[in-house]
């Protein structure tokens, strides 16, 4: 029985477990499966990026309160965080890896830089 190549579809020659042709039909094969898998990640990740990226550019020592509208003129999406933090006192912090930020009022965030342990 003749295998043939998962990428190209050319009979394979040599191991009898052997897959792929070469190097670049395994390749080929498997940007191929995961472009489907990212097609969901990839937008998220580039907001979370873009939302560290405004935060770090703001927050440039341990805590800064500022205008809400500061952080969304800059491009910054409250939508997407990271994870969440629930302080002793009850506030609920959300974060973007390494950067904080809670909101005060309608107009007022606080932002915040985790420190390292």
């Amino acid at each position: 029985m003749e295998k043939l190549c998962l990428d190209c579809n050319e009979t394979l020659r040599g191991r009898s477990d052997k897959k792929f042709c070469d190097d670049q039909c395994r390749s080929n094969f498997n940007n191929r499966m995961k472009a489907g898998q990212q097609c969901c990640i990839r937008p998220v990740n580039s907001i979370l990026r873009k939302n560290h990226s405004v935060l770090s550019k703001i927050c440039t020592g341990d805590k800064i309160r500022i205008k809400k509208d500061v952080l969304l003129r800059n491009g910054f999406n409250p939508d997407y965080h990271t994870h969440l933090h629930q302080a002793q006192n009850g506030n609920t912090y959300f974060f973007c890896y390494d950067y904080g930020f809670l909101p005060l009022s309608n107009e007022e965030v606080l932002l915040v830089k985790r420190k390292e342990k």
